[in-house]
């Protein structure tokens, strides 16, 4: 005994096979309905449909036999593949074929075997509906057309299975793009919202958070936060808790700083992705606490006193498994933002910053003082006295460190009820909430003082004036008129 040869179209068969995608899938009532019908039409009591798989034959649904597969070279059915009209057996046992076939020789016996090949609309034959019988069986034109009737039935239903799967994959794929469509709106509306954030006039930290709080809620993460790493200090705060979170996981889940600097994230120069916290720190050997395995570190910006990054998390139990290729463009796009917004910051402040003495300069005070609401407050012009001279007996960088000593000193008594601006050469401006002379100039005094510490300093002419006194013009006028009286004064006071 041999095994059917092969059809010389066996590649392009098989791949028809594979198309259907019908091996190995459970029973259906369609196919089951089928070959009930062609045991009773023909009164055989086996009826099958199969299908020729490379090397074995495997049934679909049956009558009259049990479920499973057979090897190619004992199948009947590779036999009846080759042609297009039915192949019929009358006497297996008396067929060289099949004469020392299994299922001849034992069950189920088969004596009569008659199979019709499914042929599908591109030509291949995959399979055959047949039917035995263990003992003599004689079929009539009207049965073998019944049979054929019946597999033309067969390969209408596999048509009609692979359309539905097509629809189905179709469907689920339409539902895929319309829910990537919105994700894509929401997060451009989120990315928006960074945008907005970032504009607004807040401290750097508070522009941050309130991202961070934005991008938790837009990516439905379980906290967000941000990470601010100052030398070997690390501080991580949260503005994002997502609300269905337990108790027991919210805000210390985000990550202890420990293990963050452990792990060497706040130090991550580029956006890093993990998918499974766990087993990373189980390879650096870094204790970590919850369940999180999902964590996103964005860097956010630099300073001079540190590095910012954006920290996003998910929890194990998240629907969403892993960071998609939308989460990490919002996330980059956010990053970029806070980067260019704190460069941008950054710039200004220095713009607004005196080279020599490192405090306010002259274009920070007119901006400042052009941006006074009608709050009240005192402003004060300063002019050091003797700096000239003493640029001239002791040298510039003397008369330099001078300027900077008064001026660090001056700021420092202000604190934050002042703000101190070098206007000029030797000249200071003085913007401070409501006081008194005496109380300005005692902050003066003590500035002078620290000066004295390095070089004598002659003495300061201030000229103080009130908002309640005059416009903003005319204010500036009157402290400037008042510091060159208080000047005059001090020169006919040393005569």
């Amino acid at each position: 005994m041999s095994g059917a040869p092969l059809p010389p179209d066996e590649a392009q068969r098989l791949m028809a096979l594979s198309y259907y995608g019908i091996l190995d899938t459970p029973r259906e009532a369609q196919f089951d309905r089928i070959v009930r019908l062609a045991a009773h039409l023909l009164r055989t009591p086996v009826a099958t449909i199969n299908f020729v798989d490379q090397t074995r034959q495997w049934s679909k649904a049956s009558v009259g036999l049990g479920d499973g597969a057979v090897q190619r070279q004992d199948s009947f059915c590779a036999w009846t593949i080759l042609h297009d009209h039915p192949t019929v057996i009358e006497n297996a046992p008396a067929d060289p074929r099949f004469a020392r076939n299994p299922m001849v020789t034992g069950d189920p016996h088969i004596h009569m075997y008659a199979g019709a090949p499914l042929v599908m609309p591109s030509g291949q034959r995959i399979g055959t509906l047949c039917v035995s019988d263990h003992q003599p069986h004689p079929l009539s034109a009207d049965d073998l057309q019944a049979l054929q009737d019946l597999a033309a039935i067969v390969v209408t239903e596999l048509e009609l299975r692979a359309y539905q799967q097509r629809l189905s994959l179709s469907l689920h794929a339409q539902r895929e793009h319309s829910a990537e469509l919105q994700r894509s709106l929401e997060q451009a509306q989120a990315l928006s919202g960074v945008h907005q954030l970032l504009d607004l006039e807040l401290e750097p930290r508070d522009a941050l958070l309130a991202v961070a709080a934005l991008l938790g809620d837009a990516l439905d993460a379980d906290q967000a936060g941000i990470c601010r790493t100052q030398g070997d200090d690390v501080e991580v705060q949260v503005s994002h808790v997502r609300p269905v979170l337990p108790a027991q996981h919210q805000p210390a889940a985000l990550g202890a700083p420990t293990a963050i600097s452990a792990l060497g994230l706040n130090r991550a120069p580029a956006p890093l992705y993990i998918h499974d916290l766990p087993a990373l720190a189980a390879r650096e050997g870094v204790p970590v606490s919850g369940d999180i395995t999902q964590v996103a570190v964005i860097p956010a910006g630099q300073d001079p006193q540190g590095v910012t990054h954006l920290i996003v998390t998910r929890r194990r139990d998240h629907p969403v498994p892993e960071w998609r290729p939308a989460d990490r463009s919002l996330l980059e796009a956010a990053g970029r933002a806070a980067q260019q917004t704190l460069d941008h910051q950054q710039a200004r402040a220095w713009a607004r910053r005196d080279a020599l003495t490192g405090i306010l300069n002259r274009r920070a005070f007119d901006e400042d003082y052009a941006a006074l609401t009608e709050v009240p407050f005192t402003l004060a012009l300063l002019d050091l006295d003797g700096l000239k001279q003493l640029n001239d007996t002791q040298g510039h960088a003397q008369g330099d460190k001078l300027l900077r000593i008064f001026a660090a000193a001056l700021a420092a008594e202000l604190g934050r009820s002042g703000a101190a601006y070098r206007y000029g050469g030797d000249e200071f401006v003085v913007i401070a909430d409501p006081l008194s002379d005496d109380h300005l100039l005692e902050h003066v005094d003590a500035a002078v003082l620290a000066t004295r510490q390095l070089s004598p300093l002659v003495g300061v002419s201030v000229g103080v004036a009130h908002s309640s006194e005059a416009d903003r013009a005319a204010l500036l006028e009157l402290a400037d008129a008042r510091m060159y009286d208080s000047k005059r004064r001090r020169a006919v006071h040393r005569l």
